[in-house]
């Protein structure tokens, strides 16, 4: 072969290469696909409060790092009820979309709260302390976010076209790619979510380190008001839902289909789903173990619900199984597994981003620009490497996943020992706190949104239709548990390694709780040990077992 031939060739891999990875994606594309990805994409943009909360939290409230891994952890029990959310959403499809006006309202009354905490601080005052507010708010979020994601779920597998512009069935080969396209655009509605939170808190953050405390609690309250478009944008894609049903059945009509034999396409699923009350009664225990450890402030009340609600979990897991083939059983439980496993490790906690605050400087612009940073990256990433989940086994992809967390943390813990100092006069100044952030922001943005398309696509493609959005939902909950036992982990590190922010008294400026981080560079080297060996010690037991997975 010439030279210029080579050259070809290696032209026509490129070109191929990025057939694959870009405009195959937008071919598979389908007008039906936008409701589901504007719900997606509503989830994605109620991070908005993410970085205001947080300096919220450091500048008003006296609330410890333990505490609010803790917090955390309350706020991620929700997520364990889409077992119950996404059956009930089976059995009454035709009207799952009363579900997402539900959860909008929960969003929008959480918005509200804060932005009236902030801008009427004294008259909120009068009914409960301002922190009782905060976490108010800061639980009532996911709550409404479970109820639209139950629903966007099983929009997404309604948004796949079940016949074509003539009304003849789909190829079930090509039915399944649009399903996995389909579960790859709404990870990448997710993040495009957070690239726009992040543009919009860029803006919004200009200039704040000049204000003073006014002018910065007027942008966090405007803030507040903007995120109202949160439960706007979800209501609106399940009104364009219902614009679209009703064009396409008048176009199926229009071709000569009976009313009767339309309305089977755009009812639902294939089969009518017969309702389990197992999902119901594990759901109702859940909220009874919930409400009575918390009320009642039960010791280790967090450790009790987490067990009941796995106890639960697994039990509903069993269930929904049995319709299973055994060997696709055992392949998902397996696969589920290596998820739970590399989603629980722990995080380092709130101790770092306040280090980062106060010793590194970092400041509300630039945390949005790292936010910005780390969205377009995982963008990117959910593009490139969908092929290569397409082409790898799910094993091989967590290990890469699992060797590349661990490295994540490897500049934090340059952060906190300042190699940034060591190694800027060999590298002409560079290299310094904001650098060695961002690489650690390209090496991360990825990893968790990637971990969960494989179960997404393999559920699309093979759980019954009659059950798709109950098999989402109790794997949902099932690997969203796991980020309840990361915030425990989170807790307990952060009780063992004590990291503290300096307090002071807004109004006499006295220090009430002095600044101590010299346990965070302990913390952080073992969050890395545990975040690179527990999840490669499981991939290696459920290969070895009866559980291994060939997917």
């Amino acid at each position: 072969m010439t030279q210029d031939g080579r050259t070809e060739q290696r032209r026509g891999g490129f070109s191929g290469w990025i057939d694959a990875v870009l405009f195959d994606l937008a071919r598979q594309m389908r007008w039906s696909f936008l409701p589901p990805l504007m719900v997606y994409f509503a989830a994605g943009f109620s991070g908005l409060t993410g970085i205001v909360g947080t300096f919220y939290v450091k500048e008003y409230l006296d609330l410890s790092a333990a505490y609010l891994a803790g917090l955390a952890f309350w706020a991620g029990l929700p997520w364990a009820l889409k077992m119950p959310l996404g059956h009930l959403v089976d059995i009454i499809w035709r009207w799952k979309w009363l579900l997402v006006y539900l959860g909008a309202g929960l969003i929008g009354l959480s918005m509200i709260i804060m932005y009236l905490v902030i801008t009427q601080t004294a008259m909120m005052a009068t009914v409960m302390p301002p922190s009782a507010w905060f976490i108010a708010s800061f639980l009532l979020t996911p709550c409404g976010l479970v109820l639209q994601d139950a629903v966007a779920d099983a929009m997404s597998v309604e948004a796949v076209p079940r016949v074509d512009a003539e009304g003849a069935p789909i190829a079930d080969e090509a039915s399944r790619a649009m399903h996995t396209t389909m579960q790859t655009l709404g990870r990448f509605a997710l993040i495009s979510g957070t690239v726009a939170v992040a543009a919009m808190n860029i803006w919004m953050f200009r200039g704040i380190e000049a204000m003073d405390d006014a002018a910065k609690a007027d942008i966090y309250a405007r803030i507040y008001l903007v995120a109202l478009l949160i439960p706007l944008l979800s209501v609106s894609g399940v009104m364009l839902a219902g614009v679209q049903r009703y064009r396409a059945r008048h176009r199926m009509l229009g071709r000569g289909l009976t009313p009767d034999e339309t309305d089977a396409l755009f009812e639902g699923p294939d089969e009518k789903t017969e309702p389990n009350p197992w999902y119901f009664i594990g759901g109702g225990a859940f909220v009874a173990l919930t409400l009575a450890v918390g009320l009642g402030q039960v010791p280790y009340g967090q450790e009790i619900v987490f067990a009941g609600s796995m106890a639960i979990v697994l039990l509903l897991m069993r269930q929904l199984i049995a319709v299973l083939a055994p060997a696709q059983a055992r392949a998902l439980i397996g696969t589920a597994t290596i998820i739970f496993v590399f989603r629980a490790v722990p995080r380092p906690g709130n101790g770092q981003t306040w280090f980062e605050i106060d010793v590194l400087g970092f400041d509300q612009q630039f945390l949005s620009v790292l936010s910005l940073i780390t969205s377009v990256l995982t963008l990117a990433g959910l593009v490139v490497l969908r092929p290569l989940m397409a082409s790898r086994s799910i094993v091989w992809i967590f290990v890469m996943l699992t060797l590349a967390a661990g490295l994540l943390n490897l500049p934090n813990l340059g952060l906190y020992y300042g190699i940034q100092d060591i190694t800027a006069p060999l590298t002409g100044g560079i290299v310094d706190a904001r650098f060695i952030a961002v690489l650690d922001t390209a090496v991360e943005s990825p990893l968790g949104q990637v971990s969960m398309i494989p179960m997404l696509a393999w559920i699309a493609r093979n759980a019954p239709g009659n059950l798709k959005a109950t098999f989402f939902a109790v794997m949902a909950s099932f690997t969203n548990l796991a980020l309840s036992a990361s915030s425990l982990l989170t807790r307990y590190l952060n009780e063992i390694f004590t990291v503290t922010r300096e307090v002071t008294d807004r109004e006499t400026g006295a220090v009430t709780v002095p600044a101590d981080y010299s346990e965070l560079g302990m913390l952080l080297i073992v969050v890395t040990a545990i975040t690179v060996g527990a999840p490669l010690l499981v991939i290696w037991l459920v290969q070895n077992s009866r559980l291994r997975s060939t997917d």
